[in-house]
């Protein structure tokens, strides 16, 4: 009885981990995704990349998200951020996001 207790125990714990892992997951795409469109529609408007960087900044932070990456070439920039959960989960993200031509 105990051995089937501390197997479920056991179970119960890495399918926890796995949900951890899976919403941080989640929540770095969503940031990177947002940090990616805010960088650039700061350069779509003529911002500047100090702008679009303080852009992407600001938004992966209010996902709660760090921006560790922020560059762009041409019209599109690229973004990577880093989720951490409770001290128990991590996820990195990269998102692009096109300039259109209008």
């Amino acid at each position: 009885m105990v051995g089937v207790l501390a197997v479920a125990v056991v179970a119960a714990l890495a399918v926890g981990r796995v949900g951890v892992a899976a919403v941080a997951s989640a929540k770095a795409d969503a940031a990177a995704d947002a940090a990616a469109l805010a960088a650039a529609d700061m350069l779509a408007l003529g911002r500047g990349p100090a702008v679009a960087s303080r852009a992407a900044h600001d938004t992966a932070q209010d996902n709660g998200a760090r921006l560790l990456r922020c560059s762009w070439s041409g019209r599109r920039v690229t973004v990577r951020v880093k989720v951490v959960i409770a001290g128990s989960a991590d996820a990195h993200a990269t998102a692009r996001a096109e300039i259109g031509s209008g």
